[in-house]
């Protein structure tokens, strides 16, 4: 089970590997835009819909600052995904390296 981490740059390597994109923000947070292509799942919420999601398939989680998604990864791994990485600076890191939110 490996965590590894990646920032906005390495961001397209890591989609272009069918990672699934996850945002473990709040609803309200992720109300006001998610990453494009991103499924939300809280961090509350995750322990019931672990099943949302394939195993065999790489997870890259985020969250506002990169927090919370880290005890995702952490708990992800804990329960058998093979390859999880969490996006380093989370969304506020993804802006700031001038990338946008997307439908």
């Amino acid at each position: 089970m490996a965590i590894s981490d990646v920032d906005a740059a390495g961001f397209d390597a890591t989609r272009g590997s069918g990672a699934q994109l996850v945002d473990v923000r709040s609803a309200a947070e992720a109300a006001r835009g998610m990453i494009a292509g991103a499924q939300h799942i809280p961090l509350a919420s995750l322990p019931e819909r672990l099943g949302e999601l394939q195993r065999d398939r790489p997870v890259l989680v985020y969250c506002q600052m990169g927090g919370r998604s880290a005890q995702a990864a952490q708990f992800l791994a804990g329960q058998g995904f093979g390859q999880v990485i969490n996006l380093k600076g989370g969304l506020n890191g993804w802006l700031a390296s001038g990338r946008s939110l997307g439908a």
